[in-house]
């Protein structure tokens, strides 16, 4: 868990949609096992398909995974701006090929020096409103990994990488209904600055018109040809320190001028004899491998797939897991979380031998309660030489906190809302100077000492619950990539609430409440946006098939070549 180098989403809106929701009458066998994408030379998967399409132009143009992740990135800046971009952070887990190493590349910054967390959490009358606005942005680290990951691994021209992303901002594209959705839905919130590029004489843009962002573009195109520079000190920062001034916030140009993104050691399990690795601390992705080594203690066949006995059991998994980070997460710096211990067979073993196997338990809080994020993103790209790259990335809220620095056309975070501030000074406080502690979890899983999977998604503190539902829907129940992303999920959600979505038998939902579950079914799939791929290899090492799949979930598009 050693660092190696350094290098310079409200889920209380689900509920309230889902406890008038009809119980889903759709049979557990509706998962989609039609064939996933394929290609020979490489695979992309994304949340738009713009993005995706970045991603492939980048691999024909004899560029590696890792040139197509910044063509990706800064892609989707432009056609989900409500989910990721240049003002945000994230989490991304690399193999390279030639050397055969899996790296943690975090991006997601550090805490403002200046934050103070007291205006966070009560008596403060503006709490909440503060977990939202300008005093909850944090350092945005993802143009600094972008630059990482190109000269680490890079083979192309960094500016190639973002000609798509700029002509896109500077052309427009049509918009969807998701996003012509979550602009409506924004939209009061909006700044002056947003509102002539976002909606057309007072009102929001509607599904099918044009969205041209000429700021961002102009933005993109400043970090394309000075580099990182532009926004951690140049004119782009300069236009966010005046914007934090103005508006009160925290982040400052020192902050931004001392970002680096920083790489490190992954961490791993073994399960069912495959290696599964995700980002380690300051990630908080542990508990994801927590759940598994839980779940690992139980024999599951293909016909165990969310059957009532196999949910109970990873509800009970889920909700031990949760309870880990809250106790356990910390900066690896000075509160490194116990993970000998925490992904250790023993510990697994002890802690299943207390699961009743008829009655859940229910949850209760170590003393900290977290605030959940709700809109990110999650893409996957691998090239013809078998590098692979999982990378999530995030906001915080959609458009995070509705600031937009004037001239830039680049959303900024609100990443601080996520801490989490009750009892002040846990470990997941707002602890100003220290690194902001993400949820992500890109995921790889190993075969024979090579990658077979690359899989993440977004969806706040629900990630490193669907992903382990991912996982074993592969490794387990026999599905293929597509299926395995399809099939429906459950997900624990605090205080004591165990969310279902449809295509689960409502046998099983009707058995699970008799054993003490508090079940809320969701009017739709809504949990995650996940994207996923796998590799097949030669005899003699080489890759020679990718299949992928994008979630029905969201509008995303998988596709290879």
């Amino acid at each position: 868990m050693r660092k190696r180098s350094l290098i310079s989403i409200g889920v209380s809106v689900l509920l309230g949609a889902c406890i008038q929701a009809p119980r889903s009458t759709a049979p557990a066998s509706a998962i989609d096992l039609s064939a996933p994408a394929e290609g020979q030379l490489g695979m992309v998967s994304s949340a738009h398909p713009i993005a995706t399409q970045a991603g492939l132009d980048i691999l024909k143009q004899g560029g590696n995974a890792f040139d197509a992740t910044v063509a990706v990135a800064s892609t989707l800046n432009v056609v989900e701006p409500m989910m990721s971009g240049a003002g945000g952070y994230g989490t991304i887990l690399i193999y390279d090929a030639q050397t055969q190493l899996i790296r943690f590349l975090d991006s997601s910054g550090k805490i403002p020096t200046a934050v103070d967390s007291d205006v966070f959490r009560v008596p403060n009358p503006d709490h909440l409103d503060n977990r939202r606005g300008p005093k909850a942005v944090s350092t945005p680290g993802n143009v600094n990994a972008w630059r990482a990951l190109s000269d680490t691994y890079g083979r192309l021209m960094w500016a190639t990488l973002f000609e798509t992303a700029i002509a896109t901002a500077h052309e427009g594209y049509v918009l969807d209904e998701r996003t012509a959705r979550i602009i409506r839905a924004a939209w009061k919130d909006f700044p002056k600055e947003a509102r002539p590029i976002y909606g057309h004489k007072g009102d929001p843009l509607t599904t099918g018109e044009p969205l041209v962002q000429k700021n961002l573009a102009e933005s993109l195109r400043r970090i394309a040809t000075e580099g990182p520079a532009a926004l951690y000190g140049g004119s782009i920062g300069e236009a966010i320190d005046g914007e934090m001034h103005r508006t009160g916030g925290f982040l400052s140009l020192a902050d931004l001028s001392s970002d680096i993104a920083e790489w490190w050691e992954p961490i791993h399990i073994t399960y069912r004899g495959l290696e599964v690795y995700t980002a380690s601390p300051p990630s908080t992705a542990f508990p994801s491998l927590i759940r598994l080594g839980l779940m690992s203690q139980f024999d599951l066949s293909p016909e165990d797939h969310n059957t009532a006995d196999m949910l109970h059991r990873f509800c009970e998994s889920t909700k031990h897991a949760f309870w880990c980070r809250l106790s356990y997460a910390g900066d690896p710096d000075v509160t490194p979380p116990p993970l000998d211990h925490l992904l250790s067979e023993n510990y697994w073993a002890d802690q299943v031998a207390g699961f009743d196997s008829e009655s859940a338990e229910p949850f209760v809080y170590p003393g900290a309660t977290p605030n959940p994020d709700q809109h990110t993103t999650h893409f996957v790209v691998a090239d013809r030489w078998g590098n692979i790259v999982s990378a999530t990335q995030t906001l915080g809220n959609a458009f995070g906190s509705r600031i937009m620095a004037p001239g830039t056309g680049i959303w900024l975070n609100n990443s601080l809302s996520y801490c989490t501030f009750e009892p002040k000074g846990n470990p997941m406080d707002a602890h100003a100077g220290r690194r902001k502690l993400s949820g992500d979890c890109p995921t790889f899983i190993m075969r024979d000492g090579k990658p077979w999977v690359a899989i993440g998604t977004p969806g706040g503190h629900t990630i490193g619950q669907t992903v382990p539902q991912m996982v074993m829907n592969l490794v387990d129940f026999g599905f293929n990539i597509r299926g395995a992303i399809a099939a429906p999920r459950i997900s624990f959600i605090e205080p004591d609430i165990i969310l279902v979505e449809p295509g689960i038998d409502p046998a099983v939902i009707s058995n699970l409440e008799a054993r003490g579950h508090k079940i809320e079914v969701l009017p739709r799939l809504a949990l995650g946006n996940a994207h996923g791929l796998t590799i097949q290899y030669h005899r003699n090492g080489n890759p020679v098939r990718f299949t992928g799949a994008a979630d029905p979930r969201g509008v995303g598009l998988a596709q290879g070549y």
